[in-house]
């Protein structure tokens, strides 16, 4: 990994328990060593693991701070991004991790074996699939942000405890205000730098659409 890019960059912005800090270690263990067999993160960017894919992860810790017993489930969670640091992050929080590739989700439930995440679980299936309700959506630039909007609005429940209202927290760059369309009058978009000093989170967005 590159020079600096290590548990390091967490503990630079969040206070981490010990089994925390075990943990997130243990995680990029983990990603390095799956990444030598399945494609998760591209070769060039895995010398990045910590700052491109696990910080940028816990920005929604930032934005929001979990309460126990909130539901999440990360859609198109891939090699389980945002969807593990953010549950080592809240241990008193359920999440599910779904994506429709089935190799991806072998991998993610081995790292959640590993790692003893017993708040969270992950299946393939698409979000058209699934019945249970949630708190909030979480997705990481799957795909258009109206496309993504209408496969998961039917999975939020409207009413919710948190500081921020249920819906959908989404990562993504860009011109932003264009793609919501017209999902942008029950939209915020807060930049990542808000909070990270980085350069890379220079052109990095948060997106929350509450539910209506």
């Amino acid at each position: 990994m590159a020079e600096g890019d290590d548990i390091s960059l967490l503990l630079k912005y969040f206070p981490l328990s010990a089994a925390q800090k075990v943990q997130f270690t243990e995680l990029g263990k983990l990603y390095q060593d799956w990444n030598q067999k399945i494609n998760l993160i591209s070769r060039k960017d895995i010398e990045h693991l910590y700052l491109h894919h696990i910080l940028h992860s816990l920005s929604i810790a930032k934005l929001i701070q979990f309460k126990p017993g909130t539901r999440i489930i990360d859609v198109g969670t891939g090699g389980g991004l945002p969807g593990i640091p953010l549950a080592i992050m809240f241990p008193e929080s359920a999440f599910l991790l779904i994506d429709s590739t089935g190799k991806k989700i072998m991998v993610v439930q081995d790292i959640l074996q590993k790692l003893k995440l017993d708040n969270t679980i992950a299946y393939q299936a698409r979000a058209e699939e699934i019945k249970e309700t949630t708190d909030f959506v979480t997705g990481r630039g799957v795909s258009d942000i109206q496309e993504f909007h209408k496969n998961v609005e039917h999975l939020i429940a409207y009413k919710g405890n948190n500081t921020l209202q249920n819906g959908i927290i989404y990562l993504k760059g860009g011109e932003l205000k264009k793609e919501l369309g017209k999902l942008a009058g029950d939209a915020r978009i807060t930049p990542i730098s808000k909070w990270f000093t980085e350069d890379y989170f220079e052109s990095k967005m948060i997106v929350h659409i509450r539910t209506t």
